[in-house]
């Protein structure tokens, strides 16, 4: 079956939260220790501001929810509802500022199907059609071929700690668009 996309609606938030939770637990071993993908919870996760604004997408095969991912016009760059991670939700300026990609994840039975690149295209011509020349994005270390293969470089590699001091790592990305 074809995969079909559309904007995230508020009903959909239970699916969306379960398919995260999927895709951080299974994704991220092999690139981070169980403490760094226990404490990851704490800095991933639904930003619901994607959905009230409208720029949140999911991808469906047949009814399946498979892959979910969104942009931003405001200024927070990572961090959901419940992650530690604060949140900026000041406009920006699309003359100057970046377009955040945000809250990508793939359902672990799905992933290398082409749906992750299938959402940043959705995101970027989106952030593109709202006036944005350049996006960024903040990467863990499973997400990092992906937004490689996408034309993303690189920023600069940062750690972000949970409140029981477990490290992080996680890197900043750019793209003009």
């Amino acid at each position: 079956m074809a995969f079909t996309h559309a904007l995230a609606q508020e009903e959909d938030l239970p699916a969306l939260r379960a398919l995260m939770t999927r895709a951080i637990e299974e994704l991220q071993h092999g690139f981070l220790t169980p403490e760094q993908v226990k404490a990851s919870h704490q800095i991933m996760g639904l930003d619901t501001q994607l959905v009230k604004d409208r720029t949140y997408f999911m991808i469906r095969d047949g009814g399946a929810l498979v892959g979910c991912g969104g942009w931003s016009w405001r200024a927070t760059l990572f961090g959901g509802d419940d992650s530690i991670v604060a949140r900026e939700p000041l406009p920006l300026d699309p003359a100057k500022d970046a377009a955040k990609i945000r809250a990508m994840y793939v359902d672990p039975a799905h992933a290398r199907r082409g749906i992750g690149k299938r959402i940043m295209a959705l995101c970027e011509d989106a952030a593109r059609a709202a006036g944005f020349s350049r996006a960024e994005l903040m990467a863990t270390l499973a997400g990092l071929p992906l937004y490689k293969a996408c034309g993303y470089a690189e920023i600069e590699a940062v750690e972000a700690t949970s409140r029981e001091g477990v490290k992080v790592p996680i890197i900043r990305m750019g793209k003009p668009l």
